[in-house]
């Protein structure tokens, strides 16, 4: 028999905020089981009807989901696209930091979301699309199934394939037709596949990878990416809609005066609208506030293509008490006896005693039940742990950049982001760095977002950075021509040029320059890591959540600024072994968080939760070794723990599964 006190002493607060952190909703899976259906039922069931709209007539709309700070967009999103996966295609798109890339941003976004798999299916979304598509399908009375003969016939031949798609969709006005279907044949081809969803995605692919695909070109402007989105949804007509899913608009660009730039993807949606896309269904997430801050600003037309707007209304207590009692049941179901209330140790007079008005939002009714779930596991630990509010939100914050950097690593593979996209987040390291005059396009034309400059923080004069990954030799040739007038115009003392990709043969015009100008000094070529890119987005997506107000660390929101000043105290990013290139940050012992020392892990983890059972203490130190951390070898680190006087356990003398591990102050 083991008491509910008993099991809530050695387990983690099931309120941790990094247990129910939300983002990308491909990235941040959901466990349906903590998901309170009748929450944001009606929000659900509007944005089902306007879907059902589009897959009867197909023409594409636009939704507004709109809510206060803390309602749980984001965690709607992701609950209305495990919800409607069944019926539509969903594509997450993140903010953007460059709307003159706005177009190639969505293309992007889109396509590595349909390369995603569905929850149940064996193939991703982009080759559901495809075969869904009706070139592929015959019609029986009740439903189109994929015709597997056609497909085999046409898959063997590149012309025919081609060919059957333009006679299908003649009438639908696709554009570059002959390189898109060719390209969606090469989707059919294992050893293409990746490189024909790089030429989607609007990668500057290399000459050689062009030829693999029978290209002449890259998707290089606005208007194609434009043109090949529209493409997906003209010859979709007949298979689910695609549904697009802007959210964390406080992080997109800002204009000069510092207001954000909300008007480009009201542009975007206009044309949406305006041109009659099929088979898109639109949905812009945003605060309540950040929308009566920044309507003015939009112009009139451009707010009439919103198709209907969805506010998302405040919980009850009944929710809120729901929401409470799926967090504590794992602990309830390991207890015997069982606790008197489904809440236990929580009551619903704290609900009443703290929400009044008898409504509330899930974020403030999840961080309450944290609160007094720590502070009922205080009151009955021997002895009370008495844990400083500053150390437990460092070894909170360390334990979320563990858990972002995990992520991250997961979803990326290679350094193969937009020049935009790796500025931006050098960006925001920098600027959470204190680094002087930041700058950014240094560069001018078609290659400003590939730059920035800033004070060289050792000696007069300032430093340049270009970071270009494009494999295409004319575009590093062209972007070489840049890096030259930029000294010739004396923009910088010295510019660092940051590639892990090829240089080019010697023979090229574009090496000859780039041998010119970053051999010997002052100017410099440094190859990133891919363990540096996964610092820089990792930090930039709590960015990205701060700035949306999404960031919660033990229970507390977290703004930009303390986010900034809270990464400087803990020295994660001087781990980062492109900072230290540049001269950023010092050389630091401090490794790439999944090589972290699992023991200090396991110290922050303990700091955060003050007391936990022994043998759960020592599986998180398993779960934090990624599988190269064994039973014995986390136990040990947990043994040295002791030996160094961080932590103790309470009860030697108690079985192995009784024993208990606390923090020492």
């Amino acid at each position: 028999m083991t008491s509910i006190d008993d099991i809530i002493k050695r387990e983690v607060n099931p309120f941790d905020p990094t247990t129910f952190k939300q983002g990308h909703f491909w990235l941040d899976k959901q466990d349906a089981a903590l998901t309170v259906d009748s929450i944001h039922a009606e929000a659900i069931a509007e944005i089902e009807s306007v879907l059902d709209l589009v897959i009867k007539d197909h023409s594409s709309r636009t939704v507004m989901l709109a809510g206060d700070p803390g309602s749980g967009k984001s965690y709607l999103l992701g609950r209305i696209k495990r919800t409607l996966n069944p019926k539509a295609f969903f594509a997450y798109i993140s903010p953007w930091r460059d709307s003159d890339g706005i177009w190639r941003h969505i293309l992007r976004y889109t396509v590595e979301s349909l390369m995603c798999k569905p929850e149940g299916q064996a193939e991703s979304q982009l080759m559901l699309w495809l075969k869904s598509l009706s070139a592929f399908t015959k019609r029986s009375l009740k439903q189109r199934i994929f015709d597997d003969s056609v497909w085999s016939l046409l898959q063997s031949d590149r012309q025919k394939f081609i060919k059957h798609l333009k006679d299908t969709y003649k009438q639908a006005g696709i554009y570059n037709a002959d390189n898109f279907f060719g390209v969606l044949h090469d989707l059919t081809n294992p050893e293409l596949y990746p490189l024909a969803c790089e030429w989607l995605q609007g990668q500057d692919l290399s000459d050689e990878s062009l030829q693999s695909l029978k290209l002449k070109r890259s998707i290089q402007t606005e208007a194609d990416a434009c043109a090949i989105l529209s493409n997906f949804g003209r010859i979709s007509t007949s298979t689910q809609p695609i549904v697009l899913c802007f959210d964390q608009l406080e992080a997109i660009a800002r204009l000069p005066d510092g207001s954000l730039d909300l008007q480009a993807l009201f542009s975007v949606n206009s044309q949406i609208q305006n041109e009659k896309w099929k088979n898109f269904l639109i949905i812009i997430s945003i605060t309540t506030g950040t929308w009566k801050q920044n309507v003015d600003r939009i112009h009139q037309s451009d707010k009439a293509g919103i198709y209907k707007g969805i506010g998302l209304k405040r919980i009850n207590l009944d929710q809120a008490e729901a929401l409470w009692e799926f967090r504590i049941y794992p602990l309830h179901s390991q207890a015997n006896p069982k606790p008197d209330t489904k809440i236990y140790p929580l009551t619903r007079q704290a609900l009443e005693d703290k929400f009044p008005g008898g409504k509330t939002d899930p974020r403030n009714t999840l961080g309450l039940g944290r609160q007094l779930f720590q502070e009922y596991k205080e009151k009955i630990v021997e002895p009370i742990i008495i844990i400083d509010p500053e150390t437990e939100l460092l070894a909170a914050l360390k334990l979320l950049w563990q858990d972002e950097y995990k992520k991250v690593q997961s979803s990326i593979t290679k350094i193969d982001l937009y020049p935009s996209q790796l500025i931006g987040m050098l960006v925001e390291v920098l600027t959470a760095l204190q680094v002087k005059e930041i700058k950014t396009k240094l560069l001018t034309g078609h290659f400003a977002s590939y730059s920035l400059s800033y004070q060289n923080p050792h000696q007069r004069g300032r430093v340049g950075i270009v970071w270009t990954e494009d494999m295409n030799m004319k575009s590093f040739f062209n972007a070489m021509n840049a890096c030259q007038k930029a000294i010739d115009n004396n923009l910088c003392q010295n510019i660092q040029l940051i590639r892990a990709a090829s240089v080019g043969d010697k023979k090229l015009a574009g090496n000859k320059i780039y041998r010119q100008i970053f051999t010997g000094s002052p100017h410099r070529h440094i190859q990133p890591n891919l363990e540096s890119v996964h610092y820089f987005a990792a930090y930039q997506n709590l960015v990205n959540a701060s700035l949306a107000n999404e960031l919660v660390v033990a229970g507390k929101t977290i703004n930009r600024q303390e986010l900034d000043s809270l990464i400087r105290k803990t020295d994660i990013l001087k781990g980062c072994n492109l900072l230290q290139e540049l001269g950023i940050a010092e050389f630091s012992k401090i490794k790439a968080p999944d090589m972290l020392s699992v023991k200090e892990l396991l110290l922050n983890l303990i700091v955060t939760q003050g007391m936990m059972g022994l043998p759960k203490f020592i599986k998180e130190g398993c779960e934090f070794g990624y599988g190269q951390v064994d039973e014995p070898l986390a136990e040990k680190l947990v043994h040295q723990l002791c030996v160094e006087r961080k932590i103790r356990i309470v009860n030697p003398k108690e079985k192995r599964e009784e024993q208990l591990v606390c923090w020492i102050p």
